[in-house]
């Protein structure tokens, strides 16, 4: 069981294409609802999410990609990144997007197929479901360590029944959009969208996996106290 649980987790990784087949509503519902046994302070619980399929799903792609063509500026409702990363941050970040670009036959110099990837995320990559999760306007940094747990056993869980998913922020460039489609107010922090559906395995893009980094390069073992600060 344990072996088969962390078979799960690395086998999961972003895909960006999608079969055209629709995903049951049940399989969602149970996705979710194991998902939100993630950890929350006191049991806070603060996530919501919208699934959006269907017809629902089509409109909303199609209002992002109007934004989107008529260039309208996106901005997120917080800052995902700081304003500067580390160098090795930055050079995973390059070898990530080259990678998908490459997969997708993209050059680098190609300015107009890299746009098309970038309005191929407001498509949702044509997955059968977007979902797209919110938290109360005034969340903090733990509130999104919270939401944080939530996403990744949503993701999980879709890997678990045999589909895939995409966490998206650039979707939520159009957070003022969004809140409008879904009928929410100011009171609410759009957080990011996921492309759900069973995953296009003859599509080259799906066969892109980003390397990761070493379990050195992020982990620090200590077997008993260090010196006490001089």
């Amino acid at each position: 069981m344990n072996h088969d649980f962390l078979s799960i987790i690395t086998a999961r990784h972003c895909k960006r294409a999608f079969l055209d087949r629709p995903v049951p509503r049940e399989v969602l519902e149970e996705v979710l609802r194991a998902a939100a046994h993630a950890p929350s302070t006191r049991n806070g619980q603060p996530w919501s999410v919208a699934v959006l399929t269907g017809g629902a799903r089509e409109s909303l792609a199609r209002k992002l990609c109007d934004l989107f063509d008529r260039d309208v500026p996106m901005k997120m409702d917080y800052a995902s990144r700081p304003a500067e990363l580390p160098p090795v941050h930055e050079e995973r970040a390059r070898a990530a997007a080259a990678g998908v670009h490459a997969a997708k036959g993209i050059a680098q110099s190609d300015a107009a197929g890299r746009r098309r990837h970038l309005r191929d995320n407001l498509r949702f990559y044509g997955a059968p479901v977007a979902m797209i999760f919110h938290l109360p306007a005034n969340a903090a940094p733990g509130t999104f360590l919270e939401m944080g747990f939530f996403v990744q056993n949503v993701l999980l869980g879709l890997v678990a029944k045999g589909l895939a998913g995409c966490p998206q922020a650039s979707v939520t460039g159009y957070s003022d959009a969004l809140r409008k489609f879904l009928g929410l107010g100011a009171d609410r922090l759009i957080v990011c969208s996921l492309a759900a559906g069973y995953a296009d395995e003859t599509a080259p893009v799906n066969a892109f996996v980003p390397e990761r980094a070493s379990l050195a390069e992020y982990t620090r073992w200590l077997d008993q106290a260090p010196p006490d600060p001089e």
